[in-house]
């Protein structure tokens, strides 16, 4: 055999072993198949109880910690220390550093001051103003708040984002189509240079769950769009308490304005008094008085915090605008309706609140409903120990004889490759997972202890 020979006859080989071994081709479908992962997005509602989230925050060097912040972790802190009291005694005598001839400087005597507000009067109204009749009530912003506030609207996307996770864990894999000629020749066969016969190749691979992964991964984005639903009722609830703060302060404020327009109005009525210096009307009338000197700062002073209430309520207007959504026009004109009096009837006891809150509170809900997602994900990955098999399908092979003057055949075949869990099986995320539900289940306990000390 020439040399030519055995570099054709190691091509050949080389084809048959790089091309044709269908039992390799189909044990490297696996980084093919497409299978949905695990449910792993973030989401804006915050991290999903029950889904392995690092409750200490990120790791160092990666990005910033969450236990910045807390208690004892706020760096270091500097004890100023105290000021010189400087209480020099005055004398009449030379003290160090004087000399006689000197003047010494004597404090003022005091006079005689008598306790005054230093906003007026402040006669409070005598009945009580809720507002305009067509000024917005606590129930027409919650309502607002629910349909406008952009907050809740773009978190609401969490709901149909967690469907559309359901529906990938819920899809099959794909199936492989696979084709191949062998035994294709330098030339032509002949019966001199005689060769296998050219060989056509048609294949179908499909991977086989043999151990129910795409029915745990479906079970685990259900359970994760139950803790997502939950996380969403509570973001509502945390707005409404924020609605609440902001209705109350625009009430607070308001009263707060009256009082003070109440304090200017007194305080005008009030002689008026004149500068420091100045003449009154008629000649010779004596110069200002210390008391109506006090009154003029009084009326300054109230006239101030007038000022600094109104912009104290039109920051609080503007506040709440931002909560329901409404135009620099709309915050403008807007006034509200309501009192500062609690006119509901008295609430029931704290043991009642508490069973109440234990039962009810939605993030206490998301945190039970994410202990069984937990378990989920257990099962999960219990059912990624073992690989897929994948089963092979040839229902076309065409064998070409015609070189050597002899009739065709066509053929079929079958395989299986099934891969061998020799050294993994899923041994680490199987631990993980178990450690996770134990992990959500102390979280739970310690938010149920927290939740009750929270209502009493």
């Amino acid at each position: 055999m020439t040399s030519r020979s055995f570099v054709v006859a190691g091509l050949v080989l080389t084809l048959e072993l790089g091309i044709v071994d269908r039992s390799a081709l189909a044990q490297g479908l696996g980084a093919i198949r497409g299978e949905p992962e695990s449910i792993k997005r973030q989401s804006r509602l915050g991290p999903s109880p029950g889904a392995g989230a690092n409750p200490l925050g990120t790791s160092p060097g990666a990005e910033e910690a969450v236990l910045e912040g807390h208690l004892g972790m706020t760096g270091p802190r500097f004890i100023p220390e105290p000021f010189p009291q400087i209480l020099p005694e005055i004398s009449t005598e030379a003290g160090p550093g004087l000399t006689f001839g000197q003047e010494v400087v004597m404090p003022p005597a005091r006079r005689p001051v008598r306790p005054s507000s230093p906003y007026g009067l402040l006669a409070l109204p005598r009945a009580e103003d809720d507002g305009p009749p067509n000024g917005l009530t606590l129930d027409q912003a919650i309502e607002r708040l629910i349909r406008s506030n952009l907050d809740l609207y773009s978190k609401s996307f969490e709901i149909p984002e967690a469907e559309a996770d359901i529906l990938t864990a819920s899809l099959r894999a794909n199936p492989v189509l696979y084709t191949d000629v062998q035994c294709v020749p330098y030339g032509d066969f002949s019966i001199k240079r005689p060769g296998g016969q050219t060989q056509y190749d048609l294949n179908i691979t499909y991977p086989i769950d043999v151990t129910g992964k795409r029915r745990a991964r479906t079970l685990v984005a259900y359970r994760a769009k139950r803790v997502l639903q939950a996380q969403f009722q509570d973001a509502v609830r945390l707005q409404l308490d924020n609605l609440y703060t902001e209705f109350v302060d625009v009430l607070a404020s308001r009263e707060t304005v009256r009082e003070a327009r109440k304090s200017v109005d007194d305080l005008e009525r009030e002689p008026a008094a004149p500068r420091p210096g100045s003449r009154s009307g008629r000649a010779g009338a004596p110069p200002a008085t210390d008391e109506d000197l006090r009154l003029e700062v009084q009326r300054e002073a109230a006239e101030v915090e007038l000022t600094e209430a109104e912009e104290l309520n039109r920051a609080d207007l503007r506040t709440l605008g931002v909560l329901l959504k409404m135009t620099p026009a709309e915050v403008e004109r807007l006034q509200v309706r309501g009192s500062l009096h609690d006119t509901a009837p008295p609430p029931a006891s704290a043991d009642d609140l508490v069973r109440l809150a234990l039962v009810s509170r939605p993030d206490l809900v998301a945190y039970r409903l994410g202990l069984g997602r937990a378990e989920a994900e257990v099962k999960l990955a219990l059912a990624n120990r073992y690989p897929d098999l994948f089963v092979l399908y040839q229902p076309y092979t065409f064998q070409n004889d015609a070189p050597l003057r002899r009739a065709s055949a066509h053929s079929w075949g079958m395989g299986v490759a099934v891969p061998l869990p020799l050294f993994n099986r899923n041994q680490g995320n199987i631990q993980r997972a178990q450690l996770n539900v134990a992990q959500t289940q102390a979280e739970l306990t310690a938010l149920e202890d927290q939740v009750a000390f929270e209502v009493r």
